[in-house]
């Protein structure tokens, strides 16, 4: 009888944290939330707070596996890993990352961006001033493979998956892209793709699944690309992205979603670069053949005066001026659709549906329950019909200005929108979106929540709050 009830009470216990949000959007990148319970819509610092937890300075989303969630911070200048424990916020461990010197960040960004991700025997990190670092859950180091320090000043923002038994890491930036896949297990580089025509980049990767098939599919400079898990082969490209991309891709109903957007990409908002010989000499003071800062003119031109300057030695050569005007010419947003079964260039026979406009800057797109949700900066939101394409609804005020960083999730219906000031507004709606509650935070947010067992864990500025009942 007590052999009985023990197995009962084990049963109980493991069925109670059966869901798991495994990396950056939960399981299958989806960003639903999982689990049994239903998630209040009503929460913030003072209501249904189950606990607040002090963390260190960072961005990355928190990641849950059974009693574990998993986040990383920069703690009195250095980079952690950390454990908490899921009932009660406690921290269980802190493990600073070798890292002799932080990279470099945007201003409202950190070098602990990228979200972590685990497959229930062990956590991986990422951080762009060292590269993977894998821990058991005790927080034992079990490997360690350095990567390249990317080239480019907003710092690392894509965060590593799991495929199998790989870690796959994009490392985007704007000399030396690639694309690298190392063993779970031990941390040895299982293999690597070079992405040449590929500039700095912060999107996620994300593993589209349809017909008994797995791809890599990850949002670059211009263009959106399919890989073979296995070798890390290229499958298919398609053009029609922002210069640079910044929201993951996401998936459903059969069709694979794409949004970029970035200044310069709009058919009204072209940014026109003249030709190098006339730009030369017109700003060449010195008279070298070479464009250094406080030659370009104030303005669009000097303020991407870092992106034009690939290898960052404050020298724009020909080739590089060359190559950041036609940067500017092939980019535009977008946000589209496209159907399985591609090879090559993809551009004119895959796309399903396509629309130019009321496009997320950073946010990743939501496909819940036959649509596909974005926001936009000044809390607009858009809904398109998953299948067809069809407008439901198209900037549509929320009621909450500012920008959005955080990746739209979904629970119960809801669809969940945060703004970095903080903001959290849940709308539903079938023709128009319907405010069902707007909770405040209290502090900035930029990271993506998690919706797990009915509980909403949501990093702030300073803490990780957990709401529920």
């Amino acid at each position: 009888m007590r052999l009985s009830l023990l197995l009962i009470a084990t049963f109980i216990a493991t069925a109670a944290h059966a869901a798991n949000w495994p990396q950056f959007r939960g399981a299958d990148a989806a960003a639903i939330g999982v689990g049994n319970g239903k998630p209040l819509v009503h929460f913030g610092p003072k209501t249904n707070l189950v606990w607040s937890t002090e963390l260190p300075a960072g961005h990355s989303s928190p990641v849950i596996w059974d009693k574990h969630i998993f986040l990383t911070g920069v703690d009195a200048g250095k980079l952690v890993t950390l454990a908490l424990n899921r009932a009660s916020g406690k921290v269980l461990w802190k493990m600073p990352a070798p890292v002799e010197k932080l990279e470099a960040a945007h201003r409202i960004s950190n070098p602990a961006a990228p979200t972590a991700c685990t497959d229930g025997e062990r956590v991986i990190a990422y951080f762009g001033s060292y590269g993977l670092l894998a821990y058991d859950f005790a927080g034992k180091e079990l490997w360690r493979h350095p990567l390249p320090l990317p080239i480019v000043e907003f710092g690392a923002g894509s965060s590593p998956i799991l495929v199998g038994d790989f870690v796959v890491q994009l490392c985007d930036s704007d000399m030396d892209s690639y694309l690298v896949a190392v063993d779970k297990r031990t941390g040895k580089q299982a293999w690597k793709t070079t992405r040449p025509s590929h500039r700095r980049g912060f999107s996620t990767p994300f593993i589209w699944q349809h017909d008994g098939i797995e791809e890599i599919i990850v949002n670059g400079s211009l263009k959106v690309s399919s890989y073979d898990p296995k070798d890390g082969s290229l499958r298919w490209t398609c053009r029609g992205l922002a210069r640079v991309a910044n929201a993951s891709p996401t998936a459903g109903d059969g069709l694979l979603y794409i949004a970029s957007w970035n200044i310069g990409g709009d058919a009204g908002d072209r940014i026109t670069v003249p030709p190098h010989a006339e730009f030369l000499a017109q700003h060449d003071k010195n008279k070298d053949g070479n464009l250094a800062k406080d030659e370009f003119p104030t303005g669009p031109f000097k303020d991407r005066f870092t992106q034009f300057d690939l290898d960052k030695d404050g020298i724009v050569t020909k080739a590089e001026f060359e190559g950041m005007a036609n940067q500017f010419v092939q980019a535009e947003n977008a946000i589209f659709a496209v159907k399985p079964g591609g090879r090559g260039d993809i551009t004119e026979t895959h796309v399903v549906w396509k629309h130019n406009r009321s496009l997320p800057y950073v946010a990743s797109p939501l496909f819940h329950q036959g649509r596909i949700y974005t926001v936009r900066s000044g809390g607009m939101a858009s809904c398109y019909d998953a299948k067809s394409g069809e407008v439901i609804y198209r900037d549509e005020r929320l009621g909450a200005l500012g920008d959005y960083y955080s990746s739209l999730t979904a629970a119960d219906g809801n669809v969940y929108a945060i703004s970095q000031k903080g903001t959290v507004t849940l709308f539903s709606g079938s023709s128009a979106p319907e405010v069902v509650a707007q909770n405040e935070m209290g502090e900035s947010v930029m990271s993506t929540p998690a919706v797990v067992d009915g509980r909403i864990y949501m990093r702030t500025e300073k803490r990780l709050m957990c709401f529920g009942k």
